[in-house]
Protein backbone atom coordinates (compact mmCIF):
# COMPACT_ATOMS: atom_id res chain seq x y z
CA UNK A 1 0.00 0.00 0.00
CA UNK A 2 0.94 3.62 -0.39
CA UNK A 3 -0.35 6.91 0.96
CA UNK A 4 -2.00 9.74 -0.98
CA UNK A 5 -2.36 13.32 0.23
CA UNK A 6 -3.63 16.61 -1.15
CA UNK A 7 -2.70 19.96 0.37
CA UNK A 8 -3.28 23.50 -0.81
CA UNK A 9 -2.66 27.11 0.09
CA UNK A 10 -3.42 30.51 -1.37
CA UNK A 11 -0.29 32.61 -1.83
CA UNK A 12 -0.14 36.35 -2.53
CA UNK A 13 1.67 35.99 -5.85
CA UNK A 14 0.78 35.79 -9.54
CA UNK A 15 0.37 32.31 -10.98
CA UNK A 16 3.14 32.71 -13.57
CA UNK A 17 5.56 34.00 -10.92
CA UNK A 18 4.90 31.04 -8.63
CA UNK A 19 5.07 28.48 -11.45
CA UNK A 20 8.39 29.91 -12.68
CA UNK A 21 9.80 30.12 -9.13
CA UNK A 22 9.10 26.41 -8.50
CA UNK A 23 11.32 25.59 -11.48
CA UNK A 24 14.10 28.10 -10.72
CA UNK A 25 16.98 27.06 -8.43
CA UNK A 26 17.52 30.55 -6.99
CA UNK A 27 13.83 31.32 -6.40
CA UNK A 28 13.02 27.84 -5.03
CA UNK A 29 15.91 28.26 -2.60
CA UNK A 30 14.67 31.74 -1.65
CA UNK A 31 11.06 30.79 -0.95
CA UNK A 32 11.92 27.70 1.12
CA UNK A 33 15.08 28.93 2.79
CA UNK A 34 16.99 25.76 1.86
CA UNK A 35 19.23 24.92 -1.11
CA UNK A 36 17.44 23.79 -4.29
CA UNK A 37 18.79 22.85 -7.71
CA UNK A 38 16.34 22.58 -10.59
CA UNK A 39 16.88 21.72 -14.25
CA UNK A 40 13.64 23.36 -15.53
CA UNK A 41 12.66 21.01 -18.35
CA UNK A 42 10.82 17.73 -18.84
CA UNK A 43 13.32 15.04 -17.90
CA UNK A 44 15.30 17.52 -15.80
CA UNK A 45 16.41 16.47 -12.33
CA UNK A 46 15.88 18.51 -9.19
CA UNK A 47 16.81 18.51 -5.53
CA UNK A 48 15.45 20.60 -2.69
CA UNK A 49 15.97 21.09 1.02
CA UNK A 50 19.72 20.60 0.79
CA UNK A 51 19.35 17.28 -1.04
CA UNK A 52 16.69 15.80 1.27
CA UNK A 53 14.23 15.82 -1.69
CA UNK A 54 15.16 14.58 -5.18
CA UNK A 55 13.34 13.71 -8.36
CA UNK A 56 12.70 14.40 -12.00
CA UNK A 57 10.22 16.62 -13.85
CA UNK A 58 7.82 14.48 -15.88
CA UNK A 59 5.40 17.04 -17.35
CA UNK A 60 5.13 20.82 -17.67
CA UNK A 61 1.99 22.71 -18.63
CA UNK A 62 3.17 26.30 -18.63
CA UNK A 63 1.76 28.33 -15.76
CA UNK A 64 -0.73 25.63 -14.78
CA UNK A 65 0.76 22.27 -13.88
CA UNK A 66 4.01 20.53 -12.98
CA UNK A 67 4.31 16.75 -12.53
CA UNK A 68 7.39 15.31 -10.86
CA UNK A 69 8.73 12.03 -9.56
CA UNK A 70 9.63 12.76 -5.94
CA UNK A 71 11.38 11.10 -3.01
CA UNK A 72 13.20 11.94 0.17
CA UNK A 73 16.09 10.36 1.98
CA UNK A 74 13.44 8.93 4.39
CA UNK A 75 11.95 6.62 1.73
CA UNK A 76 12.66 2.97 2.53
CA UNK A 77 15.46 1.45 0.47
CA UNK A 78 14.11 0.00 -2.77
CA UNK A 79 10.81 1.88 -2.67
CA UNK A 80 9.73 3.57 -5.90
CA UNK A 81 9.51 7.33 -6.29
CA UNK A 82 6.25 9.01 -5.36
CA UNK A 83 4.40 11.28 -7.79
CA UNK A 84 3.78 14.97 -7.17
CA UNK A 85 1.27 16.97 -9.21
CA UNK A 86 1.46 20.74 -8.60
CA UNK A 87 -1.50 22.79 -9.82
CA UNK A 88 -1.65 26.59 -9.99
CA UNK A 89 -5.05 28.34 -10.02
CA UNK A 90 -5.72 32.09 -10.11
CA UNK A 91 -7.66 33.51 -7.13
CA UNK A 92 -8.74 37.08 -6.32
CA UNK A 93 -5.83 37.37 -3.85
CA UNK A 94 -3.10 35.54 -5.76
CA UNK A 95 -2.66 31.86 -6.58
CA UNK A 96 -4.01 28.66 -5.07
CA UNK A 97 -1.30 26.02 -5.22
CA UNK A 98 -2.57 22.45 -4.90
CA UNK A 99 -0.19 19.56 -4.29
CA UNK A 100 -1.53 16.11 -5.12
CA UNK A 101 1.06 13.71 -3.76
CA UNK A 102 0.57 10.00 -4.49
CA UNK A 103 2.50 6.75 -4.12
CA UNK A 104 4.05 7.86 -0.81
CA UNK A 105 5.49 4.93 1.16
CA UNK A 106 2.84 3.47 3.46
CA UNK A 107 2.59 5.33 6.75
CA UNK A 108 4.54 8.43 5.66
CA UNK A 109 1.67 10.51 4.24
CA UNK A 110 0.83 12.30 7.50
CA UNK A 111 4.44 13.41 7.90
CA UNK A 112 4.65 14.76 4.34
CA UNK A 113 1.30 16.57 4.71
CA UNK A 114 2.76 18.42 7.72
CA UNK A 115 6.04 18.94 5.87
CA UNK A 116 4.39 20.61 2.87
CA UNK A 117 2.59 23.01 5.21
CA UNK A 118 5.51 23.74 7.54
CA UNK A 119 8.46 23.71 5.13
CA UNK A 120 6.84 25.00 1.94
CA UNK A 121 3.56 26.85 2.43
CA UNK A 122 4.49 28.77 5.61
CA UNK A 123 7.85 30.06 4.31
CA UNK A 124 6.35 30.75 0.87
CA UNK A 125 3.59 32.88 2.40
CA UNK A 126 6.16 34.89 4.33
CA UNK A 127 8.47 35.23 1.34
CA UNK A 128 5.78 36.42 -1.08
CA UNK A 129 4.14 38.66 1.50
CA UNK A 130 7.49 40.39 2.09
CA UNK A 131 8.18 41.04 -1.59
CA UNK A 132 4.57 41.90 -2.59
CA UNK A 133 4.51 40.12 -5.95
CA UNK A 134 0.72 40.28 -6.61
Amino acid sequence: MSDTISVSAVLPVKRATLYNAWLDSKEHTAFTGAQARVDPKVGGKFSAWDGYITGKTLLLKRGQKIVQSWRTTDFPEGSPDSRLVILFDVTPTGTRIVLEHTDIPDGQGKSYRAGWKDYYFMPMKQYYKSIKKV
